[in-house]
């Protein structure tokens, strides 16, 4: 029913007078179960339903959705979302891309064909993490023990024929556990996130690692100040690499935002590093054989031996830039399309978490971060910051109220890898140590 609801949308459309016109038509089933202090806090089971239109006229485009499958509300859809597009400001970039119906590539698994199992499954699964988690030494309350499931179905038409169907499923389980009483109390959390419910890690474990992080937290003081070397655990060592894949972004490069824009094909990483965009990476969150333009996807390095190799572009972005689009476009069916990346890897080094702790004579281990101010233009970085001090190689004491100064193009240069990546999320790097940076509080 999906895919006939979008091919009906875009003959609606080009009936009502849309030169061209792409659709999309979303199902969404899930559930999910919450414990908190020994008591069932919520059970939720809801399914959603979006039906997505995108319509051009001449250099004018518009986009509107509905979530009814009425066929006067689908009508009405269409011939709203072409006077949209008649009275919408022209774009010189505006055009809909060429579609590539995907060559034959690898089954991508993204739909566990397994039925997700009765609630009480989840529901049990909840309980057990937050009786865990109220067993660790230290712990005092919850913010919630969570456990459940979604399913989904996305549809896309285009009017030059091109059609693709997609289905994914989502399994889930996330503990939050605070620590300390008063105003000394500390909360951390753990989860999981899998397509496939078999994937996940054991409830226990989730349950017992949130406990003994938030209890580790308590008695936390503000550190010293200056010049010192930065360890990002693996949980926050992506946020460095999602500093890149926004520098290399098509519309910031596009505006002229992007610290890196004059950068492509030159060195930006220490020597060695690699990061690539797997987009066909089996059970992968950002998966996908076709963009959202309807064009062919594949793998890419996007760093090689520490060299910027690519931008990451849509069709819009690549006509700006007198390029061509390499697949990258999110949306575009029914949205106005824009670029970003799939599965993104940094390859991981030679030394253990340890010996990068090891090799510290005073430093800070980050583990979580607290906002940031981070200059898209010049790569000035201040994050706000907590997690451990490090003296003479070992863990010190919990630091809180910190703040992370330097500049992302000197922090690119002065990594140091661990080899700890797992490579289980959508954006993932192993923990890494970043010299030069500045630390305040």
């Amino acid at each position: 029913m999906s895919l006939e609801t979008a091919r009906q949308l875009v003959r609606l459309a080009r009936r009502a007078g849309a030169e061209a016109a792409s659709a999309s038509a979303s199902r969404s089933d899930h559930f999910d179960a919450i414990f908190r202090m020994g008591r069932l806090d919520s059970i939720e089971r809801a399914e959603t339903l979006d039906l997505s239109l995108r319509v051009q006229i001449g250099l004018r485009q518009a986009c509107a959705s509905v979530s009814s499958l009425d066929p006067q509300a689908m009508e009405d859809l269409a011939e709203q979302t072409v006077a949209m597009a008649k009275e919408a400001s022209e774009d010189p970039w505006c055009a809909f891309a060429e579609t590539q119906p995907p060559a034959e590539g690898p089954d991508l698994e993204l739909f566990d064909s397994a039925e997700p199992g009765p609630a009480s499954d989840y529901r049990r699964a909840a309980e057990e993490m937050d009786q865990v988690m109220r067993s660790v030494p230290g712990v005092t309350n919850s913010e919630g023990s969570s456990a459940g499931w979604a399913l989904g179905e996305h549809a896309a038409a285009f009017s030059d024929g091109y059609e693709s169907l997609r289905r994914n499923s989502a399994f889930w389980l996330s503990c939050q556990a605070i620590a300390g009483e008063g105003l000394c109390m500390k909360g951390d959390h753990d989860f999981d996130h899998k397509r496939w419910r078999s994937d996940l890690r054991s409830p226990e474990e989730i349950a017992r690692s949130a406990g003994e992080r938030a209890a580790r937290r308590v008695g936390a003081r503000k550190p010293p100040g200056g010049p010192a070397p930065v360890i990002f655990e693996r949980r926050v060592s992506a946020s460095l690499v999602s500093h890149l894949l926004n520098a290399i972004n098509g519309e910031s490069v596009a505006r002229g935002s992007s610290f890196l824009r004059e950068k492509l094909g030159e060195r930006v990483f220490c020597a060695g590093l690699e990061i690539t965009d797997d987009p066909w990476l089996k059970r992968g969150h950002g998966s996908r054989l076709s963009d959202g333009e309807g064009r062919r996807t594949a793998p890419r390095k996007l760093v090689e031996d520490g060299f910027l190799k690519t931008w990451l572009l849509d069709s819009q972005t690549a006509r700006r830039l007198g390029m061509e689009s390499n697949a990258c476009a999110w949306g575009g069916a029914g949205s106005s399309p824009s670029p970003g990346p799939s599965n993104v890897r940094m390859t991981p080094g030679s030394l253990s978490p340890e010996d990068l702790i090891r090799d510290v004579k005073s430093g800070f281990l980050v583990t979580e971060f607290l906002g940031a101010s981070i200059n898209p233009t010049t790569g000035a970085y201040s994050r706000g910051a907590s997690g451990f001090w490090i003296e003479n190689g070992e863990i010190a004491y919990p630091v809180d109220e910190a703040t992370i100064a330097g500049a992302l193009p000197e922090m690119f240069m002065n990594l140091t890898l661990a080899n700890d990546l797992r490579g289980d999320r959508r954006i993932d790097a192993p923990t890494l140590r970043v010299e030069g940076c500045h630390v305040a509080v």
